[in-house]
């Protein structure tokens, strides 16, 4: 394992649902293939040259040292930390990177700093342990895996990745889901009411469509069906009583509100999130 340093690791993040964040990792091993928006960022600001370089991830080993100090500056500032958006907390595969995540989230915990986790690796259960306020999540885009070997290649198998967000969900953490890039029926055809009841027990869900992939635009019909397809997600969460996210671009039509039953869109306690 290849080991590097920083001078700072807490920052607060543009990202639309993100508040402060911590990439203690360079690098992603999962190798996905969508194509990965982080790899394309690390390659455009020259940290990377190629695709092997980029599944070589390399540890932040003063992590833990910079957080101490970091940390007191700026926790009156901090809603949460989300980990991580340009690489993958619990890396399947690699036990190091998963431990000093679980390190870095009990150390945030330790100020009563809420920690959010997203992954395509396996989540430990000893994160049920932590704060009951933080939320732990994996990205999930199918529920084939042959398909899921497709695009993410070296990342964990759908199955064992939804065993342990159940695992964690049965321990009263609160779990989420983040169905993005979520692909067009050209690229594969799949049942999406599948995909939404084999994550029935999580408390979130979060949904976005697939960028930066000629096949999505050369759907026919691909403003539709993502239209459609937030739709569905707001259906279910609403009937499920669960929060929900649509990501910017997703939704194309403003009427779409319009369209959901009324006893739906206006007999619910769960608060709208919802972006166009």
């Amino acid at each position: 394992m290849v080991f590097i340093t920083r001078k700072t690791l807490l920052y607060k993040t543009n990202v639309e649902y993100g508040d402060y964040t911590i990439n203690h990792v360079d690098g992603c091993s999962h190798g996905c293939l969508y194509p990965c928006y982080a790899m394309l960022m690390a390659k455009r600001f020259g940290k990377i040259k190629t695709y092997k370089d980029w599944i070589k991830p390399k540890i932040v080993g003063n992590a833990l040292e910079i957080l101490e100090n970091e940390i007191p500056k700026l926790k009156e500032k901090i809603r949460f930390v989300q980990l991580s958006f340009t690489t993958d907390p619990f890396m399947y595969g690699y036990d190091e990177i998963s431990e000093l995540s679980y390190k870095i989230i009990k150390r945030l915990n330790k100020d009563n700093i809420k920690c959010t986790a997203l992954t395509k690796g396996i989540l430990p259960s000893k994160l049920a342990k932590l704060n009951p306020k933080n939320e732990f999540g994996i990205t999930l885009i199918t529920i084939n895996d042959q398909f899921r070997h497709q695009l993410e290649p070296f990342a964990s198998p759908m199955k064992k990745r939804i065993e342990s967000l159940y695992k964690l969900h049965k321990q009263g953490a609160k779990t989420w889901v983040s169905i993005e890039p979520y692909p067009t029926p050209n690229i594969i055809k799949q049942n999406f009411d599948d995909i939404l009841e084999a994550l029935g027990f999580v408390d979130k869900i979060i949904f976005g469509r697939l960028n930066y992939n000629s096949q999505v635009s050369s759907y026919e019909n691909h403003k539709e069906f993502f239209n459609e397809m937030a739709q569905k997600v707001i259906l279910f969460a609403k009937k499920n009583k669960k929060e929900y996210y649509i990501k910017k671009g997703t939704i194309t039509d403003p009427n779409i509100i319009k369209k959901l039953p009324y006893d739906l869109s206006l007999h619910t306690n769960i608060p709208l999130i919802f972006i166009f």
